[in-house]
């Protein structure tokens, strides 16, 4: 376990205001600091680990702009509490300047890490790593491909966020001339490419996966980089990136393009190729899509077994989850803040445990009826009149109370809508209960419901929970006790979807495209997309055209992926989140107690987003520190 408690040390005193340098700089003042750092593996060891204290940082989904900008959850403004920092929350909300950027990775400030300091520390590793002595060949080998991910991984977080970068491909001396410290910003293509060169030289040096998890689990492995490198390429052929007229303008100070104005199609096959040859990999690592293990005794039935296996694909702790392809050791804590009140009891910590991550309607619509098609288009649902209330029945019993009335829309919803959304009147089984028959249910209706408005910092201005984000295992009753686990970055689901995407816009619709996205469907208890679509849509032919495929593979991530932290960036690269932020976001009336009065569509935010927002803007201080930096496009 030496090893293993030696990261989390990095780790915690470089997020914790303790520096790396610090925790590095222990040597004798006649010694110097890198010749002691690199002066035996146990040193050597020690920086490597440093060198992964960042990418942990970047796991927590507050400053995260995947998961804080995605409109899939909001959070009310100016609350008197402060629970934590929201300034991702509030990007919504149009508050970014060129001043003051928020989420700053460029310049570490406003919840943003210091990548570039990461990418350094780096460049440091790879130039000492000959100096320790008693660092076998192989472990050489295997640290450097670890350090060069890691490189490729820090350009890569932002190059989604700011588009064309500075690629620091090595370190300069501290006492170099500034003149060579104020580098050029490469082409968005050159980017790209420096990044998938960094992790075609590491991945086959990485080992196939983690022996020793015990000591080495959250480390790297071949399948990690390879599913890395899959995201990477699909991102480069994505909308955002590739043959973008919005930026077709956009030189640098000597007239470069930074943006190639010529869309290439051949890159969709580079991604469609790159992410069959991660799933190969990972398949063969034995990762495959997570089935049922419950812990402990729970009497349940079959329905909400699918419902727990689709919720446990998220939260289960990672040595028991063969789905999970990569997270990192941050662990998501905010629990309290997506579980709504369920008893009496835990109305008492509302100040503690807000319950107010509120999830729009918009976003608890998208998820499909239980003909696996979008509620616009199934003909069978009364879209229309989707808001009037209904009382819960037998049918429903695995989802909805019975006897209680609910909106009609939350009636015959698939299942990863009711693993996923905690709606008024929705089954919440968990919290402490481990028999169906005595679950729990919400009941968010004005200020005695249980789930309802308690403070004005303890509401959830929707009035629906992402309910995915809450272990079943959770309680929040007298106590609030924790069963905690790590938010995937990547899932083996997700990665289907993804080379679903890129074959469709490589070839349009083949076997092989849907196949992919049907086992996803499978799992979640749907039929495949062309049975589905054919016997249940207005739009029969939808799955049949590359545009209509391309439509339904974005839903489905949207569903299959949703509150994951990984949204908010297939918005921005599909071009589509100025889209769903060009609506007011909505949920219910929420200070009523009446379920006639209660389902009616509320305003709650109206969000701010404009095509300049695609990008982040660099720091007005950077530019006059480095001037031959350009700023982004309409900033």
């Amino acid at each position: 376990m030496r090893s293993y408690y030696k990261l989390l040390l990095a780790i915690t005193l470089c997020t914790t205001g303790v520096s790396c340098k610090k925790y590095l700089d222990v040597t004798p003042s006649n010694v110097g600091t890198l010749d002691y750092a690199f002066r035996n593996r146990n040193e050597a060891e020690n920086y490597l680990f440093a060198c992964y204290s960042t990418m942990q940082q970047t796991s927590n989904v507050i400053y995260n702009a995947g998961f804080t900008a995605s409109a899939e959850i909001v959070y009310p403004n100016n609350l008197t509490a402060n629970f934590f920092s929201q300034q991702g929350f509030d990007l919504i909300r149009g508050v970014q300047t060129t001043g003051n950027p928020i989420l700053n990775y460029w310049g570490n400030s406003n919840g943003g890490a210091a990548i570039f300091q990461a990418i350094r520390r780096c460049n440091i590793m790879l130039e000492n790593i000959n100096k320790p002595i008693d660092l076998s060949a192989d472990e050489k080998k295997r640290w450097i491909a670890e350090v060069k991910f890691l490189k490729a991984f820090y350009h890569y977080y932002l190059i989604r966020m700011y588009g064309p970068i500075v690629l620091i491909k090595d370190s300069y001396p501290i006492d170099a001339p500034p003149d060579t410290l104020k580098r050029k910003r490469a082409s968005v293509d050159e980017s790209f490419s420096y990044v998938v060169s960094l992790l075609d030289e590491a991945i086959p040096d990485l080992p196939p996966t983690i022996q020793n998890q015990a000591q080495e689990f959250g480390r790297i492995t071949k399948f990690i980089a390879m599913s890395v490198k899959a995201e990477v390429l699909t991102t480069a052929a994505s909308p955002l990136f590739n043959g973008n007229p919005d930026y077709q303008s956009f030189k640098d100070k000597t007239g470069k393009s930074l943006f190639s104005a010529a869309y290439d199609a051949s890159k969709w096959q580079k991604a469609a190729d790159a992410c069959k040859a991660a799933i190969t990999e990972c398949e063969a690592q034995g990762i495959k899509l997570y089935t049922l293990q419950p812990t402990g005794n729970i009497n349940v039935s079959d329905e909400l077994k699918q419902i727990l296996t689709l919720q446990l694909a998220v939260t289960d702790k990672w040595e028991q989850n063969p789905e999970l392809i990569w997270a990192l050791n941050y662990t998501f804590s905010y629990q309290g803040y997506v579980i709504p009140k369920l008893t009496s009891q835990s109305v008492g910590m509302a100040n503690t445990y807000p319950s107010n991550w509120a999830v729009p309607l918009a976003e608890s619509e998208l998820f499909y009826t239980n003909n696996g098609v979008p509620l616009t288009e199934d003909k069978n649902f009364d879209y229309s009149n989707r808001f009037t209330p209904l009382v819960g029945d037998e049918a429903n019993q695995h989802y909805i109370e019975q006897g209680y009335e609910t909106a009609r829309e939350n009636f015959n919803r698939e299942r990863r809508f009711y693993a996923s959304i905690g709606f008024d009147g929705g089954i919440w089984f968990g919290n402490g209960v481990t028999d169906e028959s005595k679950a729990y249910y919400v009941q968010a209706r004005g200020i005695f419901g249980l789930a309802g408005p308690k403070s004005f910092n303890s509401t959830n201005i929707t009035g629906i929970w992402p309910k995915k984000l809450g272990n079943y295992l959770t309680v929040m009753d007298q106590t609030f006790t924790t069963v905690d686990y790590h938010l995937p970055l990547i899932r083996l689901s997700g990665l289907y979807l993804l080379y679903a995407e890129a074959l469709n816009e490589a070839q349009g619709p083949t076997a092989d495209v849907y196949n992919y996205i049907d086992k996803v469907r499978t799992r979640a208890g749907l039929k495949g997309v062309q049975e589905s679509w054919s016997n249940f849509s207005k739009n029969p032919s939808k799955p049949a055209s590359k545009e209509g495929l391309r439509q339904i593979i974005h839903q489905e991530r949207r569903i299959e992926l949703a509150f994951e932290g990984q949204i908010g960036w297939d918005l921005r690269r599909w071009k589509e989140l100025q889209e769903v932020l060009s609506r007011p976001i909505q949920g219910w009336n929420i200070n009523q107690g009446t379920s006639a009065n209660y389902y009616r569509p509320t305003n709650v935010i109206t969000p701010v987003f404009g095509l300049r927002d695609y990008l982040w803007p660099i720091s007005s201080t950077d530019l006059v520190v480095n001037e031959n930096l350009t700023q982004n496009p309409y900033w």
